[in-house]
């Protein structure tokens, strides 16, 4: 037992690993939730720890400790290097560390971010790949296991790491593994806000401050995998962390608009924009807030600001035309989308947004031959099937429209729309227990539309199954009270169903909503009151 007891403490010696790391003695190394890490000291916490304690939250199959120990071994190894070359914790060691990480172990940027996985530690480290945050926060974990005065830095859309003791100061670049640049460069290159005496960039962050950045990109992983309320809480943290990072602002706006919840949405979007204004997306999601609102006049104005920072993005094109529609503005939307095409003709959807115009001005011959070019070009664009059967059904042709419509929802089951308007098709030929099944699926897809639910109730009131109608329509008015429609058809489905009293008092309703309402139905239940 002695001999191996030796043997290890020998080997230790070679690998330098008789000192402790410098974070050894950090209360965060021991922290077991983020809530715990949270409350630390700023100058307790151990990133790395921190990162792997969220990596577990994303996959329950992370063990953490085990890339700690990968991450103290890794440190050891360069802290070897360091004393081999007689260099100490100072900006020499940058290229120390760009060797190893870059080159002996491979580690590489990707060129976009498509898979939410790149965004965690440890799948960095497995895969040796990641992107801008995710690899300056394996940097900087190195960095505190060596005692490097190295902080992150956020630019808009943009994170890099900086070493900086005070004398020298070094910003590393990590997707350009480990270069150097200016702060000019990014200054530039990133369209850096004005930097008032609050602002959050190209300043050195503190440990928590880099957390709220990576809550930032936690929220928009959640949102790519659809799981909608963990990215809400993300993006909620990454803003108390960080009130000032109009980032953080935009995207828990997108989440809210998402959810429904409009106001909170423009709240967010008015504050990214007082901090970062000349942000294209933000003007453009700003703007799609102010349609979901009804104020076309307003998003017009947004769509335009953020075309002027930034034309090249392709939804303001597409939303720009259809807020135009909407105003029947029908040349300025047609004038959009063939800019939008001259710099894109392979963008199937734009030929089926630009037939969706020209299906709006009544010119359904154009309409279809823009959304049959766009399925030359995309057979499988359910908008394009969608433009085509809305096309049909006006025209008349509605068998041919419900072929369209199924078309469409072959593609894309969940299409709202097609849903609603394919059970509007199986109503115009009687099939009502057709349309009754493709309301209910409408329902199913957004349960708080009592739009949706009006039209399944009189699908029921058609079919005679009158106290299902009722309780549709109950439904549908618990959501919107005055919707006055509701209100007539429920004074119907009670009339038939001899509840007289009930269809009388449904049928006041109906009117003092300003309903004109059905003299003969009227007659009938005074008759019967």
């Amino acid at each position: 037992m002695l001999t191996i007891w030796l043997l290890v403490v020998v080997c230790g010696r070679c690998f330098g690993r008789e000192a402790p790391l410098a974070n050894a003695d950090k209360m965060g190394l021991h922290a077991k939730s983020i809530e715990q890490v949270l409350r630390l000291q700023e100058d307790q916490v151990d990133v790395a720890t921190a990162a792997l304690i969220i990596s577990e939250y994303w996959s329950d199959m992370v063990n953490g400790y085990r890339y700690l120990d990968r991450l103290d071994n890794m440190a050891y190894e360069i802290r070897e290097s360091l004393r081999a070359r007689k260099i100490g914790a100072d900006y020499r060691a940058i290229q120390v560390i760009n060797d190893y990480l870059f080159v002996k172990q491979g580690f590489k940027s990707v060129a976009e971010v498509t898979d939410p996985n790149d965004l965690f530690l440890h799948h960095v480290m497995d895969k040796t790949r990641g992107y801008c945050l995710s690899l300056s926060i394996l940097y900087l974990a190195l960095a505190e296991r060596l005692g490097l005065p190295m902080y992150g830095v956020v630019a808009p859309g943009h994170f890099f790491v900086r070493y900086d003791d005070g004398a020298v100061r070094v910003n590393i670049e990590t997707t350009s593994n480990g270069g150097t640049a200016t702060d000019e460069h990014y200054m530039s290159k990133f369209k850096v806000p004005a930097l008032g005496e609050n602002s959050i960039y190209m300043r050195n962050l503190n440990k928590i401050e880099t957390l709220g950045c990576f809550f930032n990109n936690l929220g928009n992983a959640y949102s790519e995998v659809g799981d909608t309320d963990a990215a809400r809480r993300a993006l909620e943290q990454a803003v108390q962390i960080n009130p000032l990072l109009a980032e953080s602002r935009m995207n828990l706006g997108n989440i809210y608009l998402n959810l429904g919840r409009v106001d909170d949405a423009i709240t967010e979007y008015r504050n990214a924009l007082d901090i970062n204004p000349d942000d294209a997306k933000s003007h453009l999601n700003l703007g799609n807030a102010y349609m979901e609102k009804g104020w076309v006049t307003d998003a017009i104005g947004e769509y335009n600001l953020s075309m002027k920072l930034d034309a090249n993005i392709p939804d303001t094109h597409k939303n720009l035309a259809t807020a135009y529609c909407k105003n029947g503005m029908f040349a300025q939307a047609l004038a959009q989308l063939n800019q939008a095409i001259a710099r894109d003709p392979r963008d199937s959807s734009l030929y089926s947004w630009r037939g969706d115009v020209y299906s709006q001005m009544g010119n359904c011959k154009q309409a279809l031959a823009e959304y049959d070019m766009a399925l030359k070009m995309k057979p499988d664009l359910a908008l394009a099937h969608y433009g085509i059967a809305m096309c049909l059904h006006k025209a008349g042709q509605v068998d041919e429209a419900i072929r369209a419509f199924k078309k469409a929802l072959v593609i894309e089951p969940d299409m709202l729309a097609a849903l609603v308007n394919l059970g509007s098709a199986y109503v115009a030929k009687e099939k009502y227990d057709a349309a009754i099944e493709q309301y209910k699926k409408a329902v199913e897809v957004k349960p708080g539309d009592a739009t949706i639910l009006y039209n399944l109730g009189t699908a029921y009131i058609n079919k005679g199954a009158f106290k299902q109608a009722t309780g549709v329509y109950e439904e549908a008015l618990r959501i919107d009270p005055k919707m006055g429609d509701a209100h007539n058809g429920l004074a119907y489905a009670f009339y038939r169903l001899k509840r007289y009293d009930m269809a009388w008092r449904h049928l006041q309703l109906a009117q003092e909503l300003g309903v004109e309402i059905d003299k003969e139905l009227e007659q009938a239940i005074k008759r019967k009151v």
